[in-house]
């Protein structure tokens, strides 16, 4: 599986951007999805994932509310709206691909075998 993402960009705070993350490959609709960020000098945090089969969604906290994970199996394509920015959320995100492990809700990067190249969101005060 080959990620690439894109949508990324400048956006003022309470702004909103939509990220997309095409996926190549066959196995798109049997991979749970996931969306990382990293901020400078920060590990990379767990943002949002959508399971395979059934189209479950899981947020952390800090984006609970505001943003959303979706994605279009016909496209090979997972989305992340992301509304109410805030300039906490600036960082390079990351979509990911589980294909390996059992589905399931996971927030550790140990888990996702496919990365994409991430694409830079700054949310300016």
């Amino acid at each position: 599986v080959q990620l690439q993402a894109s949508g990324g960009g400048l956006v003022q705070a309470g702004g909103s951007l939509r990220l997309s993350c095409e996926a190549s490959g066959r196995t798109f609709s049997n991979s749970d999805m996931g969306w990382f960020r990293q901020a400078p000098g920060k590990e990379r945090e767990f943002v949002a994932v959508i399971i395979r089969s059934g189209g479950t969604t899981y947020y952390a906290d800090s984006v609970k509310g505001r943003f959303t994970i979706s994605k279009d199996n016909a496209k090979n394509t997972v989305y992340l709206q992301m509304n109410s920015l805030k300039p906490e959320d600036t960082a390079v995100y990351y979509c990911a691909a589980n294909t390996y492990y059992r589905s399931g809700i996971y927030v550790d990067t140990q888990k996702y075998q496919y990365w994409g190249q991430g694409t830079q969101v700054t949310v300016s005060s």
